[in-house]
C-alpha cells in the first residue's frame, strides 16, 4: 500500500477520518419524522427550493433599495438586510460614536422614514425579509411592522426573521447594549408579542454563524448555538409562554465552511439534537420540535489573495448547506474579503445558488447523502462531541452562566489560535495564501462608501424631528421608561414610538437609562 499524504486525516473539528467506512446498519428514519435527521419535510426541495437570499445593505436606505430591486429582478426569493454598526448598537447617525461608521458595514436606519425608503416599491406582504439585528431588534421590527401597517398589509401574513440573539453577541461578536437579564426580557417580550400580532414572524434566529466567524470549530458552533437556544426556550417558559406556540417561530442561523462532509453532518446532527432538546423541555407538537435554519457561506474563509478562488469556496459551502437540508441560504460575494460586494459579485453569488438548485440535481432527492457509511458515522460523531460541550455548559448553569464565566469565549479563542497556528506552519493549506501563491495586481473593482453619507443621514434626522409631533414623541418615550421599569411588554409602546417617528437612538437611550450598559 502506498504511503498516505498525512499521518492523520481529520475534520476541522479534529474528528479522525478513517480510510474507509465498513458496511453497517443505521436506524431507519423517514424525512419529516422525529427526530428529523433527514429533513423537516417529507419532500424537501422536491416541493419547493430553499429561499435564496442575498445579504445586502450599505450606504443610505435609497441606495440599498436599488440593490434590493436589482436582486429581486435577478431571481432572489427573499431579502436579507445588513445594518450599519451605529444602527446595530443603538446610535443615531448624528451621535458622536457614529462618526466614520455610518453606512459602512450596512445600511443606516435612524427612523421609520429610512425604513419607508428602504422598502420603497416593495410590498412587505409579498416578500419574506431577514434582518440581521440584535440589540435593537425590537426597534427595527417595530419599524417594519409600522411600515407594513402603512402599506395596508395584513400583519397576520407578513413573514421574515429578526436575528435577536444576544447570547452569541456576548460570547463572540460584541454588538450588545444591555446586560443579559434585560436583553432576555426584551427578547421574550418579542416572543410574546409576535405570537399574537405577527404569528408568521420568526422571532429569533439563534446564530452559530458569528460563533464560527470568531474562530470556533464546527462542533463548537453546533454545541454553543443549541445551548443558547436551550436558554431561550427556558426563558420563554419561565415567562409563562407555551413552548408549542413560540418554539414554532424559532429559527437558527448556521455557517458553512469548506469541509463539505463535516458541514453536512453538522446540519443533520443539529436537527436531531434540537428535536431532543425541545421535546425534553415539553414540546409535543412536531413543528415545535423542528429545527429550521438559514445558512450563510463562511465569510472568514474568503481570501483577499486571488479573490476569484472564493467563487469555488462559496460553491462548496452552498452545496453543503443544500445537501444538509437548509431552509434558506445566502452566498457571499467573491470580493467580500476586500469590501462590500459589487453588483457583479452579488449576481455571481446568487447564480451559484440557482445553478445548484436548477442544474446540479442536488435538490432532486431528499437527504442525498443518507446511508453513506461515512456521513452517517460522522453525523453521530459530531453529535456525540457536541453533547459533551452542552453537558459541560449545563453543569455551569446554562449558557448565560457559562458566558458570564468566560467559558464559551475561551473555547472559541483557543480554537481560533490553533487554526491560525496550523496555517502559519503550513499544516493547513489555504490555496493562494500559504500555497500556490501568485504575483497579482491590487484588486480595485470594489464598492466604496464615503463619509458624506453621515451628513445626508443627519439632514434626514433633522427633517424628521422638525416635521413630527414632538410632544407625542416625548410622552411616548416617558411611557417607555415607565414601562421598562416595570414588567409590561415593551413592544406596543416601542411600536407606537416608531409610528410617531421617534428615532432608533432615542428609544435605545431610554432603555440604556433604565437597564444600563453591559461591560464584558
Amino acid at each position: 500500500m502506498e504511503e498516505e499524504r498525512k499521518k492523520r486525516f481529520e475534520t476541522d473539528s479534529g474528528i479522525e477520518i478513517k480510510r474507509i467506512y465498513p458496511k453497517q446498519d443505521f436506524p431507519e428514519e423517514q424525512p419529516g419524522d422525529y427526530p428529523f435527521t433527514r429533513g423537516i419535510q417529507p419532500t424537501m426541495y422536491r416541493s419547493k427550493l430553499w429561499t435564496m437570499r442575498q445579504y445586502a445593505g450599505f450606504s443610505t436606505a435609497e441606495e440599498s433599495n436599488k440593490r434590493y430591486h436589482y436582486l429581486l429582478k435577478n431571481g432572489t426569493t427573499g431579502l436579507s438586510v445588513a445594518f450599519d454598526l451605529p444602527t446595530q448598537i443603538g446610535y443615531d447617525s448624528d451621535h458622536a460614536m457614529s462618526e466614520g461608521e455610518v453606512g459602512k458595514a450596512g445600511v443606516a436606519i435612524d427612523s421609520l422614514r429610512d425604513m419607508e425608503l428602504l422598502f420603497d416599491g416593495i410590498k412587505l406582504e409579498e416578500i419574506t425579509t431577514s434582518m440581521t439585528i440584535n440589540s435593537t431588534a425590537s426597534i427595527l421590527l417595530a419599524m417594519y411592522i409600522a411600515l407594513a401597517k402603512k402599506q395596508g398589509a395584513d400583519l397576520k401574513k407578513i413573514s421574515g426573521t429578526i436575528q435577536n440573539d444576544l447570547l452569541k453577541e456576548y460570547a463572540a461578536r460584541g454588538t450588545y447594549i444591555y446586560p443579559p437579564k434585560a436583553s432576555m426580557r426584551i427578547i421574550t417580550d418579542i416572543f410574546e408579542y409576535c405570537s399574537k400580532e405577527v404569528p408568521k414572524w420568526n422571532t429569533i434566529s439563534i446564530s452559530g454563524y458569528h460563533i464560527r466567524e470568531a474562530g470556533s470549530t464546527a462542533v463548537q458552533e453546533l454545541a454553543f448555538t443549541l445551548s443558547n437556544g436551550k436558554a431561550y426556550l427556558k426563558a420563554a417558559i419561565d415567562k409563562g409562554l407555551d413552548i408549542n406556540v413560540f418554539a414554532k417561530r424559532l429559527s437558527f442561523f448556521f455557517n458553512a465552511h469548506n469541509n463539505l462532509f463535516e458541514e453536512v453532518a453538522k446540519f443533520r446532527a443539529a436537527r436531531r439534537m434540537w428535536a431532543k432538546i425541545s421535546k425534553g423541555l415539553g414540546a409535543t407538537d412536531p413543528r415545535a420540535q423542528m429545527l429550521r435554519f438559514h445558512t450563510q457561506t463562511g465569510g472568514a474563509t474568503l481570501t483577499a489573495q486571488q479573490p476569484q478562488n472564493n467563487i469555488v469556496r462559496v460553491t462548496i459551502q452552498a452545496l453543503s448547506a443544500v445537501l444538509g437540508g437548509t431552509q434558506s441560504l445566502h452566498t457571499n460575494g467573491f470580493d467580500e474579503a476586500i469590501a462590500l460586494p459589487t453588483e457583479n459579485a452579488a449576481r455571481i453569488a446568487l447564480r451559484t445558488q440557482q445553478i445548484i438548485g436548477f442544474e446540479s440535481g442536488a435538490a432532486d432527492t431528499v437527504d442525498p447523502l443518507a446511508g453513506s457509511y461515512f456521513v452517517e458515522t460522522l453525523t453521530n460523531e459530531v453529535e456525540e462531541q457536541a453533547w459533551e460541550y452542552i453537558h459541560k455548559i449545563d453543569a455551569m448553569g446554562g449558557s448565560v452562566s457559562a458566558i458570564e464565566q468566560g467559558y464559551l469565549q475561551q473555547e472559541i479563542a483557543a480554537s481560533a489560535y490553533k487554526y491560525q497556528n496550523e496555517i502559519q506552519k503550513n499544516e493547513k493549506i489555504i490555496v493562494g495564501v500559504n500555497k500556490f501563491e501568485v504575483e497579482e495586481k491590487p484588486f480595485d473593482d470594489i464598492l466604496r462608501i464615503d463619509d458624506s453619507i453621515r451628513q445626508q443621514q443627519i439632514e434626514k434626522i433633522n427633517k424628521v424631528k422638525a416635521e413630527r409631533n414632538n410632544e407625542k414623541v416625548k410622552a411616548l418615550l416617558a411611557r417607555l421608561e415607565s414601562e421598562a421599569l416595570g414588567e409590561t411588554n415593551l413592544m406596543p409602546v416601542i411600536l407606537e414610538s416608531c409610528e410617531q417617528y421617534a428615532t432608533l437612538g432615542e428609544i435605545a437611550d431610554v432603555l440604556r437609562k433604565v437597564f444600563g450598559e453591559y461591560k464584558s
